[in-house]
């Protein structure tokens, strides 16, 4: 994915204008433009503005990792997502993602006392 690509789906996901990210940034619109359209990339501070205004690293934004489970980076979107999150909206999310590890952990204890890890069954817990 194009640093423009993620550009886009950060604003979008944001619900955020080109206009107004550029203006809180005090940087052109018509460069932020020329990012989302892949026609040019941001100096270093630049990046670093863009990472730190969407709470996203700057491996996220040049879709960079060295971390070859993570090559979509979801950790970092599930981040971005948390952060424009209400407090409250925070707490139901953390709340949903508890419930889910310990689902996973059910059936990882049912999967053990049937003997499928003997048996070479996929499933994993992550």
């Amino acid at each position: 994915m194009n640093f423009g690509d993620v550009l886009r789906e950060l604003l979008e996901n944001s619900n955020l204008s080109q206009k107004k990210m550029a203006e809180d940034l005090n940087i052109s619109a018509s460069a932020v433009g020329n990012y989302v359209r892949n026609n040019r990339e941001p100096d270093f501070e630049t990046l670093k503005k863009i990472a730190g205004y969407f709470h996203v690293s700057i491996d996220f934004l040049l879709s960079y990792s060295m971390d070859n489970k993570h090559p979509d980076y979801r950790d970092q979107k599930l981040l971005q997502i948390f952060h424009t999150l209400t407090e409250e909206q925070k707490e139901l999310y953390i709340e949903q993602g508890n419930l889910f590890i310990k689902s996973n952990q059910k059936k990882k204890q049912k999967l053990s006392s049937l003997g499928g890890e003997n048996r070479g069954d996929s499933f994993r817990a992550s």
